[in-house]
């Protein structure tokens, strides 16, 4: 049985917009993440940087189908699919799912602590996209070693 994390929300935004927040390095500096070496396309690979966190994290794998879906591999045991849908009302409704990681007692507890940092992104993303409002800014100064 292979472990998910799973999270969905409705941003009153058009699904380019959303896309674009998601791809763009620009935008998702301001909700996400602190670093980025590029935008994300298909067969790329970047380097992203948390505010948070000393470490890199890199992102490769991507694959792009615009305005649908983004998907990408930054733990070599998961694949991360962020899927998009364009509502009637022009809003887009965003889901998240990584899977991959086998049940086991330390993978369940990065499945509950992952569908929960993605609920967090999509909270983030939505203030942002929506309000310009930046929720992340100062939200995990508490986990920085020092």
């Amino acid at each position: 049985m292979k472990l998910e994390s799973n999270a969905t929300i409705q941003i009153q935004k058009p699904v380019g917009e959303v896309f674009e927040g998601i791809v763009n390095p620009e935008k998702m500096t301001k909700y996400f993440i602190s670093e980025s070496t590029g935008r994300l396309e298909t067969g790329k690979e970047v380097i992203w940087k948390f505010p948070e966190f000393d470490n890199k994290y890199p992102v490769n794998k991507i694959k792009i189908e615009t305005n649908r879906s983004i998907s990408f591999v930054w733990d070599p045991e998961t694949i991360v699919k962020i899927t998009l849908e364009e509502l009637p009302d022009h809003s887009t409704l965003v889901r998240v799912n990584e899977n991959g990681k086998e049940l086991n007692e330390n993978n369940l507890k990065w499945a509950l602590e992952n569908s929960g940092g993605w609920a967090n992104f999509l909270a983030c993303m939505k203030a942002y996209l929506e309000y310009g409002i930046q929720l992340r800014k100062g939200a995990f100064d508490f986990m920085r070693k020092g």
